[in-house]
C-alpha cells in the first residue's frame, strides 16, 4: 500500500496503524516522491492527502487514470464541502475521506476498497505453492492458510509483489517496520525472514538473500 501525506506526524500515525494491521506500506512525504513509488510499484490501494506539495493529491490521481491505472484510491482532505467531493471524484478518486477521521472507518473503506477492484486486479498473488489473499490478508501454502504474524505478513507480502525482483533491505525496513532503525540496526530482519522460511517452507517459494543488496521471493 501507498500512503502519500505531507504532514509527519499523522503520515507516521497511519504508517504504524495499517503495519499493525498486517499491510507493508510505503510512504511518500509529497506528490512527486508518490508518483514516483507508482511509476515503480505496483500496489492494491493508495491513500493521497489532497493538498501536498510538489505536485497535489488531486494532481496525482488524475495522472493515474490519464495513463489508464486502475488503482483505487482514497483521498484525505480537510475539505468537506461538497464541491470538494465532486471535485476529487471526479478527478478519479474511489473514495473520500475527512479529516480528523476514525481509523477504523478507514480500515473499513480500505477494505471495501480493496474488494471493488476484483473485477479490475487479481486478489491473489502467487509464487509456486505460495498465496496471498490481498483483500482477506490470509496466506496458504496450497489449500492450508498459514498463520503469520503482521509483521511476517507485512514482509511476505512486499517479497511477493515485487518478485521476482530483489528488494533491498532498506526498503523492506521502511515498508516493514515503524521505525528504519529498528530492522536495519540488529539482526531483526533477519530473524523474522528465518521464521518466515520455516513456516512457507513447503510451497517451493524460497525467499534468497542477495548479498549485500536483499532479499528476493522466487519459485523453485
Amino acid at each position: 500500500m501507498l500512503v502519500a501525506e505531507d504532514d509527519q506526524g499523522l503520515r507516521s500515525v497511519l504508517a504504524r496503524g495499517l503495519r499493525e494491521n498486517g499491510y507493508a506500506v510505503d510512504a511518500a512525504s509529497d506528490g512527486e516522491l508518490a508518483l514516483r513509488f507508482l511509476d515503480t510499484y505496483e500496489y492494491e490501494v493508495v491513500v493521497l492527502d489532497w493538498r501536498m506539495p510538489k505536485v497535489s493529491g488531486l494532481e496525482v490521481v488524475a495522472r493515474l487514470r490519464r495513463r489508464g491505472s486502475a488503482v483505487p484510491v482514497l483521498l484525505l482532505t480537510a475539505r468537506d464541502g461538497a464541491g470538494d467531493r465532486v471535485t476529487g471524484l471526479d478527478a478519479g478518486a474511489d473514495d473520500y475521506l475527512v479529516k480528523p477521521f476514525d481509523f477504523g472507518e478507514l480500515l473499513a473503506r480500505l477494505r471495501a476498497l480493496q474488494r471493488r477492484g476484483e473485477a479490475v486486479q487479481s486478489l491473489v498473488i502467487s509464487v509456486a505453492d505460495l498465496h496471498l489473499d490481498t483483500v482477506t490478508r490470509e496466506v496458504a501454502v496450497g489449500p492450508h492458510r498459514t498463520r503469520l504474524t503482521a509483521t511476517e505478513l507485512s514482509l511476505v507480502e512486499i517479497l511477493m509483489q515485487r518478485s521476482p525482483a530483489i528488494v533491498s533491505r532498506r526498503s523492506i525496513a521502511l515498508a516493514v517496520w515503524n521505525e528504519e532503525a529498528d530492522a536495519l540496526g540488529s539482526n531483526t530482519l533477519d530473524v523474522h525472514v528465518a521464521r518466515l522460511r520455516s513456516k512457507i517452507a513447503a510451497s517451493g517459494a524460497k525467499i534468497e538473500a542477495v548479498r549485500a543488496q536483499g532479499y528476493r521471493i522466487v519459485a523453485v
